[in-house]
């Protein structure tokens, strides 16, 4: 898919810190605007937060080896941070996974299921929003081979010709520049994942960290478009088209390789053979990890 590298000198939009949690990192919010909180998880306690996550297993209706199960990989610090690992398996590897709602293309259909409809039973999303700023408070991986994500999807994607009313897939972060040439991507995609997908909304700029070593990355999503922010500054925006349809929020790793499939030809096309992974990641120094402060969800007042 093509990108664009852009250039939003001299004056971007700064965003504002605020504390939005008591005793806890503020928020880069964007300016101009109130904002109110309206979900988040700040990643406290022993275990993650199985009311507001769920684990993205499969891919395309068949379970996808480059994603961990069941929460595997997932250490909570207790420090008030998730740490998202690289899990080296022999000669495979994964990585988990997070999400608060699904794609309804991914879920494999059940080996008794009856009739022509080819996907398993819909989950029933933990959390899905309409418009607001969603942001995330991040280290990213150190290791080439397998990259990180903070994005929005919605369970019918495609699904429509209007990507108003089935959704707009909405990449805050992905870092799978980050090791090449130091870029990081976001922008959105929509039509799905076949001949009517467009993927021409996505553009690339700097790897950068705060300060303090971490990243903030966030999206303004409104009924007028999307604007895009890094550590506190615009990067970007997409105007069109917009979904108007609730979305689940995505926190995602994945190793890198496995994409490469025999017979990636859609739900028609029977089982597929995945790929091998990336040999960069048997150069991986580990433990190797994303880890991530908070993801919070705000509204617009």
């Amino acid at each position: 898919m093509p990108f664009t590298e852009i250039d939003i000198s001299p004056v971007p939009a700064t965003g504002i810190p605020t504390a939005a949690v008591a005793d806890r990192a503020p928020s880069l919010l964007p300016p101009g605007k109130s904002w109110r909180l309206a979900w988040h998880d700040e990643f406290d306690g022993t275990e993650i937060d199985k009311t507001k996550w769920m684990c993205r297993e499969s891919f395309w209706g068949q379970d996808f080896p480059a994603f961990a199960h069941d929460f595997e990989g997932v250490e909570m610090t207790g420090r008030g941070t998730v740490r998202l690992h690289l899990l080296r398996k022999g000669d495979d590897f994964c990585s988990p996974h997070l999400q608060t709602g699904s794609l309804t293309y991914d879920i494999p259909r059940e080996p008794d299921a009856r009739g022509f409809w080819p996907f398993g039973p819909k989950k029933t999303p933990l959390f899905m929003h309409k418009f607001g700023y969603y942001e995330i408070r991040c280290r990213l991986p150190k290791c080439a081979g397998w990259h990180a994500a903070f994005w929005l999807q919605a369970p019918g994607i495609g699904s429509s010709p209007d990507p108003a009313a089935c959704g707009v897939e909405t990449d805050i972060m992905e870092s799978y520049r980050q090791h090449k040439d130091g870029k990081i991507v976001c922008g959105n995609g929509w039509n799905g994942y076949g001949k009517e997908g467009r993927w021409f909304g996505h553009f690339s700029f700097d790897a950068e960290t705060m300060p303090d070593g971490w990243c903030h990355y966030g999206v303004d999503w409104s009924p007028r478009g999307y604007s895009f922010y890094a550590n506190g500054k615009k990067v970007g925006e997409q105007n069109a088209p917009v979904s108007l349809t609730e979305q689940f929020v995505l926190v995602s790793t994945e190793a890198g390789g496995y994409r490469r499939a025999g017979n990636d030809g859609g739900l028609t096309a029977g089982r597929r053979t995945w790929g091998k992974p990336d040999p960069a990641l048997f150069d991986a120094s580990l433990p190797d990890f994303f880890e991530v402060d908070f993801v919070r969800v705000f509204d617009e007042q």
